[in-house]
């Protein structure tokens, strides 16, 4: 969201929604970084205080996920420094949280406490308790992994006191408001004569990370509901109507709906399709990702959207594409499950749409080393599940535990859901390997790129065999062979009339960004692996000792080739 400044010594993942600069933070933070939005008064500006904290439930996230013990081993005392430093703007009077200008996540959309004499201080930041709950959630669990009792209880308590305060920001009607100040004025009440718009992001996270229970998060989501022009075109925007508060007056960049101020955003939007799923409103999580589809297939993944969420924020590049822009779509496959990972175990629980009778997902699901192959039957309830073929006692009528220890390496789950009847299903059969189609001339550098991916094809059969087809190095190698094979079927899929054509400059664009795509991660891969053949780990030697019996005369490492 811009050119970011940041103070001090390395403590929280660096968040890509700023840049680093230069300034520094006072002596009294020692030993954390933070950033500030660098769009806007930036002289003005508090720390990135709920991006810091955005941050924490990110990495905690991975770590989870991944129950890598050195990663933890590193990275959590950089998570305890960060959630530390947030706590030193809890207020004790009444747990609140106090944040200045752009501290916010979908900053520079507040201007903190407008005080009397024009100046702008701290006021209390509903997004700022709801994200800290959301990541101190994820940092217990961590604890509890890394064996640490007693910042188990010390992140409880700050959880606990975090909680206590959410009724201070909350309406007769459910919903959070935006912000609080220190006199009392509360900004973010709909329909009120002074800054009376509904601030989305924090009540639709407050329902993706089950910081409110289910009844609150009904009635949040049916005062959405009630306000039509929060989903003008299906996404759902920021605020409605126009922000009053900000320090800026609401034109230009600022204006209604063009970005902070009532633009809609991929990330918010993921986390909205999350809120969707959890209360079982499918056909709001459909029209979502049918108006996504409408920008993907132009091209035009871009982030974030102006015009209320239906145009581009920069129309005048061949294509758009951020990774921001891929969140709705993972938004949309996690909904079905929303995996929820823990300390003992990983959570399961189920989002189907009734309409759908089956489901049988084909790519793994990451569990520490452990992959998993989910598949559903019927409609309703859980009533029965299996792994591998056996009964699986660890389960409710809406969720499955997952014990670490208990669960198998490789394990198929198959649900019943109600009357459903299971039948274990065989996993399906990857696609062969591409075939080059006849009568289709393939160009010299695409040549190339398959004779690459046949030598990671063999590298990477010869990694299995050896017992490393879990390592990073297969799974980069799985990767550029996919990249090669998706240009190939982009090709025939356009000869055969199954792609509309884009317009010239865009079609060259894309298909160049594809053709890119697969060099770099070849290239990228040889990078990697150079650092293997120095390491000091004899398995690392041995992986980079097997990809150097695949290249061509064993010389030099694979080249990106770039050559038309």
């Amino acid at each position: 969201m811009g050119n970011g400044k940041r103070h001090g010594c390395p403590s929280i993942p660096r968040i890509n929604w700023v840049a680093p600069g230069g300034q520094l933070c006072d002596a009294a933070r020692p030993g954390c970084i933070v950033y500030k939005q660098g769009d806007g008064r930036i002289g003005i500006h508090d720390w990135g205080l709920e991006f810091t904290a955005a941050g924490i439930v990110l990495q905690s996230e991975l770590l989870l996920i991944s129950r890598n013990r050195k990663a933890i081993a590193h990275f959590l005392p950089l998570l305890e420094r960060s959630a530390n430093f947030l706590d030193t703007r809890r207020d004790p009077k009444n747990n609140l949280f106090l944040a200045g200008p752009a501290a916010n996540l979908l900053a520079p959309s507040y201007a903190g406490w407008h005080r009397p004499d024009g100046t702008y201080g701290k006021a209390y930041l509903a997004g700022l308790s709801i994200t800290y709950i959301a990541a101190l959630d994820r940092l217990i669990e961590l604890e509890k992994l890394a064996g640490a009792p007693a910042k188990v209880r010390l992140y409880t308590r700050r959880c606990n006191l975090a909680k206590k305060g959410l009724p201070l920001l909350t309406t007769r009607d459910g919903y959070f408001i935006k912000s609080l100040d220190p006199d009392g004025v509360r900004h973010g009440v709909y329909g009120a004569a002074q800054h009376g718009y509904f601030a989305t992001t924090p009540n639709m996270d407050a329902i993706c990370f089950r910081v409110v229970d289910h009844a609150q998060a009904e009635r949040i989501y049916a005062k959405i509901a009630s306000i039509p022009g929060l989903r003008p075109y299906s996404f759902l925007i920021a605020n409605y109507p126009s922000l009053d508060d900000m320090y800026t007056a609401p034109k230009g960049l600022w204006r209604f709906g063009e970005w902070v101020n009532g633009g809609a955003w991929s990330t918010c939007e993921a986390r909205t399709i999350m809120a969707y799923y959890r209360l079982g409103k499918y056909e709001d999580a459909r029209r979502s990702m049918e108006k996504l589809l409408t920008f993907a297939r132009r091209f035009r993944m871009d982030n974030n959207l102006t015009d209320f969420g239906n145009a581009v924020y920069q129309p005048k590049q061949p294509i758009n594409l951020t990774y921001d822009a891929f969140a709705p779509p993972a938004a949309f496959i996690r909904g079905l499950f929303e995996y929820q990972y823990g300390a003992k175990g990983l959570t399961l629980r189920p989002h189907i749409p009734p309409g759908i009778t089956e489901l049988e997902q084909l790519d793994p699901i990451r569990f520490g080393q452990k992959r998993l192959y989910l598949s559903t039957a019927g409609r309703g309830p859980i009533t029965r599940v299996t792994a591998n073929g056996r009964a699986w006692k660890f389960f409710n009528e809406k969720s499955i535990f997952l014990p670490y220890a208990k669960t198998p390496q490789v394990a198929r789950i198959v649900i019943s859901l109600g009357n459903g009847k299971l039948r274990e299903i065989a996993p399906t059969p990857r696609p062969a390997a591409h075939e080059q189609a006849a009568n289709q001339e393939t160009p010299s550098w695409l040549k190339n790129l398959d004779a690459q991916a046949q030598r990671l094809r063999a590298f990477d059969h010869q990694l299995r065999t050896s017992g490393f087809g879990g390592s990073y190095e297969a799974a980069h190698a799985q990767l550029a062979v996919e990249a090669v094979k998706v240009i190939h079927e982009r090709r025939e899929m356009l000869a055969a009339g199954k792609l509309a054509p884009l317009p010239a400059v865009s079609q060259a664009a894309a298909d160049r960004s594809y053709r890119d795509t697969a060099a770099k991660l070849i290239a990228g891969l040889a990078v990697a692996l150079k650092s293997d053949g120095s390491s000091s780990d004899p398995l690392r030697q041995r992986i980079f000792r097997l990809y150097s019996q695949n290249r061509p005369g064993n010389q030099g490492s694979v080249k990106a080739d770039a050559s038309r």
